[in-house]
């Protein structure tokens, strides 16, 4: 084929989305077509105390669980799968957080295929590194995704690979599908499916699948609410550019939903809803606590939907609540966990003024550990107080639950302490490159070549 002649690589820019752009012809054939390169994920019930009062009745489908510990590598693997002799000598470009990014190094490699990423500089470490070590060219850009995708555009046209979306390319959407496939091949008397939703490939996808299969299954979405896009889409009527914080969900944090998989989700997803963080901070624990999973944000965000009661109406339904990554960095996870023990009533923080004679101090303790807690952390200062005899004590405590922690704070004041919790979620950080006023910017743009090989 003479250079005139190459194919054109699909540019970033979207064409008109249409409800219409994936069929479930597209899922079924997807179905096949990866059915050797991707793991047939488990589907089990949930243990007791996952979700206090579903264990009955609530499923978890284990996408984290897929080669690189995400759902992303079906629609990957599917759309490289697409690509003509041509394009696969040049190789792919795309822009993701993470799981995407990882998804697409790890077959690439399989297949031979050159893949170049642009990551957002706030993307785990821990997955930039892994990207890397599958032979990736990874580009560090921009504070969000859709900074990311608009210097992989750039770059795209310098390069001539083959740009890849990683939520509203066709072809990703109807590999995310075959999760619904299986879903009802696995338990075939579901009747409610819950998904997160990022840039809404997943939702749409897997809503497609089911609806199809099985119309009276109700699909839920649950997205967080600092990175609600897809909630302001359907409000506006359209995607829109949402203005996103940090969250906990770093994988779903995409400012503007794709079209496609907007158009899609619209017409099969019966009800979608907003979760804080403490809710996924929740989620991520009791996953660790009672199922013995280290799941990410954006993979727990499902289960924090139940855990945050808006959806009383699916506990007597067979519910499938599915995980869709478990790429979390260990740099965060101790912070995420204590988050979720706060936010449970487990550990609690009390400032409290006491005596500065000899043995107040250890009387305060004493009194503490009569009432059953156990404190972890101490620090008592003189400067703010201005009685001499007076020191004020700040201590974190572990309690058994909300219960026991009202029993310990009341407790304390019966005995005359002026015992008050601390709470808060701190200061918002508005630009997650500059976490510290001096602290200097990040740098634009970073780039890491693949890992030597030895």
């Amino acid at each position: 084929m003479a250079a005139n002649d190459a194919p054109t690589p699909p540019q970033p820019s979207k064409p008109e989305a249409t409800e219409d752009s994936v069929l479930f012809e597209d899922v079924a054939t997807a179905a096949y077509r990866v059915r050797e390169g991707v793991i047939r994920s488990r589907l089990t019930k949930a243990r007791e105390g996952t979700v206090d009062g579903w264990c009955n009745n609530l499923f978890i489908k284990h996408e984290h669980r897929q080669h690189t510990g995400s759902f992303k590598e079906r629609g990957a693997l599917n759309a490289m799968l697409l690509m003509t002799p041509e394009q696969r000598k040049r190789g792919v470009i795309a822009a993701s957080a993470g799981n995407h990014a990882l998804a697409l190094a790890y077959h690439g490699r399989r297949l031979g295929i050159p893949v170049t990423v642009v990551m957002p500089l706030f993307a785990p470490l821990a997955k930039v590194n892994r990207c890397r070590e599958f032979g990736a060219t990874i580009h560090l850009h921009g504070a969000n995704i859709q900074e990311a995708r608009e210097e992989a555009s750039e770059m795209m046209k310098e390069t001539g690979q083959t740009y890849i979306n990683g939520y509203d390319d066709p072809a990703i959407i109807a590999g995310t599908g075959t999760i619904g496939i299986e879903i009802l091949e696995q338990l075939p008397d579901t009747e409610a499916v819950v998904v997160p939703i990022g840039g809404g490939g997943l939702i749409a996808g897997v809503a497609l699948a089911i609806k199809k299969l099985r119309p009276d299954v109700q699909v839920i979405g649950v997205e967080p609410k600092n990175c609600d896009s897809y909630t302001q889409a359907l409000a506006a009527g359209k995607p829109v550019r949402a203005a996103t914080r940090v969250t906990l969900a770093d994988g779903l944090n995409v400012p503007e939903v794709g079209g496609n998989a907007f158009a899609i989700a619209r017409k099969y997803v019966d009800k979608t809803v907003v979760v804080d963080e403490k809710w996924i901070a929740v989620a991520i624990l009791k996953l660790l606590e009672h199922e013995r999973f280290v799941v990410e944000g954006g993979g727990a965000t499902g289960i924090a939907g139940l855990l945050s009661g808006q959806l009383p109406e699916l506990k007597n339904k067979k519910t499938v609540a599915i995980l869709c990554g478990s790429n979390v960095d260990t740099t965060v996870l101790g912070r995420v966990i204590e988050r979720g023990l706060f936010t449970e009533g487990r550990l609690v923080n009390i400032d409290c003024p006491i005596s500065d004679r000899p043995g107040g101090l250890a009387n305060f303790c004493s009194d503490v550990h009569k009432l059953g807690g156990n404190i972890i952390h101490i620090h008592h200062e003189r400067a703010p107080i201005a009685d001499i005899n007076i020191v004020s004590v700040r201590c974190s405590v572990e309690c058994m639950d909300e219960g026991h922690k009202r029993k310990i704070l009341n407790g304390l004041r019966d005995q005359g302490y002026d015992a008050k919790e601390l709470t808060g979620d701190g200061p918002r950080v508005k630009d997650p490159t500059r976490l510290h006023r001096d602290e200097p910017a990040m740098p634009k743009s970073v780039v890491a070549r693949p890992a030597a090989k030895l």
